[in-house]
């Protein structure tokens, strides 16, 4: 899975939240000793190791990691990784949105190209999932990392603003279509070759369960628990405070525009 610049280290941590696991991603440009990970995944140190060692025999030496998000699945390993990968000569510097998950002086943020090795990297801020969610365009393979905001199937949960989410998955869809995009890379679930398709999929399913909420509200539901429990009736329990997180994102969207009833 993957591209000619792109490949993909699956991570030992499948669940119902990160499906078949984290994906984490080594970027190189064809014939470069340089290389760049991409979410290396949890903590634990066999994972850590092995993309460690691909990243060699792809490359040569590692010499940037980039988060797509702060969430552990994704970032939990980064500074480990970093010290693993590290040589005598160069440190491996981990570049995010947050502060927190940076080490060395550099972060990321909306429009920066990142150059390794002639490989070139554009980051778009698409908050929603996480308020501090990026995707990257690798333009030489027509690619999209979307991290969380889009998977390889099924959808993704709003810790955010729902506003926010909407946005950044329009905007996702206008760029793709602008830059006639070939794959989607996500960061759990397989690659997406379709992604105008994969998007619109995305944008109406949305749209479709804000219409569910709004008509749980009208139905005399109140709290995102009790919109669970009509909205996701047919949705295994064990998923339910997940989709809490999701449902609470939904009615905060809605109540900030005066379309549902202020809670109670």
């Amino acid at each position: 899975m993957g591209t000619s610049r792109a490949r993909c280290v699956l991570a030992p941590n499948p669940s119902p939240m990160t499906l078949d696991g984290t994906n984490t991603w080594i970027l190189a440009e064809p014939g470069a000793e340089a290389v760049v990970v991409v979410d290396p995944g949890p903590e634990g140190d066999d994972h850590l190791r092995r993309v460690a060692g691909i990243a060699r025999e792809r490359g040569g030496y590692v010499a940037l990691v980039l988060l797509t998000h702060g969430h552990p699945d994704h970032a939990a390993g980064a500074k480990r990784f970093a010290e693993l990968a590290r040589t005598a000569h160069r440190d491996v510097p981990v570049r995010a949105l947050d502060p927190r998950l940076r080490l060395g002086d550099e972060g990321l943020a909306e429009g920066d190209v990142v150059t390794v090795g002639g490989l070139e990297v554009r980051v778009l801020e698409t908050p929603g999932h996480s308020d501090d969610s990026l995707s990257f365009w690798l333009a030489a393979d027509r690619a999209i990392l979307t991290g969380d905001t889009v998977l390889g199937y099924g959808t993704t949960v709003v810790e955010g603003r729902l506003a926010d989410y909407l946005a950044s998955l329009d905007r996702l869809r206008s760029f793709a279509g602008d830059r006639e995009a070939a794959v989607i890379l996500p960061g759990h679930g397989p690659s997406l070759d379709d992604p105008i398709a994969a998007l619109d999929h995305y944008i109406d399913h949305r749209r479709e369960r804000l219409a569910q909420v709004q008509a749980a509200v009208a139905a005399g539901d109140r709290t995102a628990r009790e919109v669970v429990e009509r909205v996701y009736a047919d949705v295994d329990r064990s998923l339910w405070p997940v989709a809490e997180w999701s449902v609470q994102a939904q009615l905060d969207y809605l109540r900030e525009r005066g379309m549902t009833p202020p809670p109670s």
